[in-house]
């Protein structure tokens, strides 16, 4: 299904749960946020017939976001009756990793394809300013687990903020010698919290790579996942870079997704305040019919862009409330 700009819109992130055992700066305010109470969150089923729903507008790739997905009871579970819908081309999750290497060989059992692990910094102490109360030596093992049991491609997000130094590039080129795997540089958004800040940019990040004597970044050639991010190799290396560059080199041209929040609001944009009500019509009855207009309202909805080059925007929802 095509939007307004025509673009192909057939990809969808759910927020499964505002929870998380984290309490990342970047995406959460100090003093924390008001949780929802569980009887305003989707329950699973609802968000199985939603996908059901919005499968019929083309609809055929998923991605559980949260809070942080994995501490929500049943996701297992939930995993695997999506699955066995037999409705959807792509389904990945993204996780902080802590309950990974614990959940890993489950996941993929239960039709996981794929995941995305969120790590600025391998340096202990600045993960736990960056984390509030993280354990990196659980999300690394996390790692480990999803590349050894086979969630492939596994990529790494790491989001260039203050936290991040020299050191934690030496270690991701370390990662992508050793591993076929996918370290993805995210340009700092404005949109974060006291205690961090921007870090490299992109092209900093890229040039130090030409510079660390190992060759030359090259394109990475083939289709690689449904996102943004521009995929880079050097030689020889088992895995790939990637830049995610959401300001200097927007790509709003080409996005294919839209958001469920654990709430059942659903966004057009991850960056606009524009929500679509969906949970209040499902629990009142509504067909198929009138969720699928819904649906098709919100992609006419969809902006040509965002705005966030002019300055930090002002979001009704925190990061960890929407799901990323």
């Amino acid at each position: 299904m095509r939007d307004g700009y025509n673009r192909s819109i057939d990809y969808l992130r759910i927020s499964v749960t505002d929870r998380c055992n984290f309490r990342c700066a970047y995406c959460m305010p100090p003093d924390g946020v008001k949780l929802l109470d569980h009887a305003d969150i989707l329950a699973y089923e609802e968000i199985l017939y939603l996908i059901k729903v919005f499968n019929k507008y083309g609809v055929n790739k998923i991605r559980l976001t949260g809070g942080e997905p994995l501490v929500r009871k049943g996701i297992v579970d939930f995993i695997r009756a999506l699955s066995s819908l037999g409705i959807i081309d792509d389904l990945s999750l993204t996780t902080n990793g802590s309950l990974l290497a614990d959940m890993a060989e489950d996941l993929k059992a239960a039709g996981l394809h794929r995941v995305n692990v969120s790590l600025d910094t391998v340096d202990p102490e600045r993960f736990r300013r960056i984390t509030g109360s993280g354990s990196l030596e659980r999300t690394l093992a996390g790692i480990e687990k999803a590349i050894t049991i086979g969630l492939h491609p596994v990529k790494i997000n790491v989001v260039l903020t203050s936290a991040f130094m020299d050191s934690d590039l030496s270690y991701f080129i370390e990662m992508v010698y050793r591993y076929p795997i996918a370290v993805r540089f995210i340009e700092y958004m404005p949109i974060g919290y006291d205690g961090t800040g921007p870090g490299m940019a992109p092209a900093e990040v890229k040039d130090r790579l030409n510079a660390a004597g190992l060759g030359m970044l090259e394109p990475a050639t083939g289709s690689i996942g449904n996102g943004p991010a521009k995929y880079y190799r050097l030689p020889g290396a088992k895995g790939l870079f990637g830049f995610i560059t959401p300001i200097t080199e927007h790509f709003c041209g080409a996005c294919n997704r839209m958001r469920l929040t654990a709430d059942g609001k659903l966004r057009p944009c991850l960056l606009s305040n524009r929500e679509l009500d969906l949970k209040t019509l499902l629990r009142a009855g509504a067909s198929e019919q009138q969720l699928g207009e819904v649906f098709l309202r919100a992609l006419s909805e969809k902006p040509a862009g965002h705005n966030l080059a002019a300055g930090q925007p002002s979001f009704r929802r925190k990061m960890s409330q929407i799901g990323g």
